[in-house]
């Protein structure tokens, strides 16, 4: 498998809280920069978050503080913890494994926020 998978979207009411999950195999895990972008209605897709091999992490500034990007390494993992909600997070959110060899996208899921 080489496509990361998202779970976890649905919806949600301002101030509340969602968890995206993303799988990718061991292989492409361990050597790529996993990230999380989102696509709103009308909107080009815009970078959310990242997290290196490393540990590095990375916001877009109208997440900061909300939301936290995290990974289990033994199952290959990767979180995106999303706290006090605001209508315009409503998107498509895909989780992105970007290494030298290729970019990598999940097929999205779905995250609504209600005023």
């Amino acid at each position: 498998q080489v496509q990361p998978v998202e779970s976890g979207g649905g919806l949600e009411q301002a101030g509340g809280s969602l968890r995206l999950t993303c799988a990718a195999s061991r292989i492409v895990f361990s050597i790529s920069t996993m990230g999380w972008y989102r696509q709103a209605p009308g909107k080009e897709r815009e970078l959310v978050a990242t997290i290196t091999p490393g540990g590095t992490t990375k916001y877009t500034d109208s997440v900061k503080g909300r939301f936290t990007i995290s990974r289990d390494i033994a199952r290959n993992t990767v979180f995106l913890q999303m706290n006090s909600l605001k209508p315009e997070d409503t998107a498509v959110y895909y989780c992105i494994a970007k290494n030298v060899f290729r970019d990598s996208w999940g097929q999205g899921t779905q995250v609504t926020v209600s005023s």
